[in-house]
């Protein structure tokens, strides 16, 4: 310990540890953004940073046509996707594709969880949104991949990746809006 010199050891993960932990600085990293780095302790900071896509075009598929490059998602039953102008361009990661993991990966898209369907292309993404009312999502509907209805942890987990790896990936493309701010910040 140097004299004067104010103390700190605790990282996002120190500061859920309680205040023995603390000493004199606390160094929060993607606490301040709504992940939590201690699973098992609850964030109590909400999520600040949130990722939409917005629906460029509605379809219907028939049952045994496929979607996505490499036609890795074929439909079971008649179909309507939702196709996002979002992709791995932007930093959504390929991984989130229906074929990477076990179960799919979701966005939050007219008012529930939908799944992510085929490949994630580098400018756009499919969802099923075959169980949604048709009136409740159009071309220019906002969906959430990740924020207020599917935190950014979960989002990550689903890509393998950390809730750093998501945020460090964003693109160019997207809007920065910060709220109480007049106007769209530049990236």
């Amino acid at each position: 310990k140097l004299p004067g010199v104010p103390a700190s050891v605790a990282n996002s993960s120190g500061i859920f540890l309680g205040a023995d932990y603390i000493h004199d600085l606390v160094r929060p990293g993607i606490a301040l953004y709504g992940g939590n780095p201690t699973p098992a302790t609850s964030n109590p900071m909400g999520a600040v940073a949130h990722l939409e896509g917005t629906v460029m075009q509605v379809r219907g598929v028939r049952e045994g046509e496929s979607v996505g490059y490499g036609a890795t998602w074929e439909a079971r039953r008649p179909s309507r996707i939702a196709v996002l102008g979002a992709g791995y361009r932007d930093g959504v990661p390929r991984s989130l594709s229906s074929i990477h993991h076990g179960g799919p990966a979701q966005v939050y898209l007219g008012g529930r969880r939908c799944p992510i369907i085929g490949r994630i292309s580098m400018d756009m993404m499919a969802i099923d949104i075959t169980d949604l009312p048709p009136s409740s999502v159009a071309r220019g509907t906002r969906a959430e991949i990740f924020g207020k209805h599917i935190a950014i942890d979960e989002a990550a987990s689903w890509a393998g990746t950390i809730s750093y790896e998501l945020l460090t990936r964003l693109g160019s493309r997207y809007a920065r809006l910060y709220p109480g701010a007049e106007s769209e910040q530049p990236s």
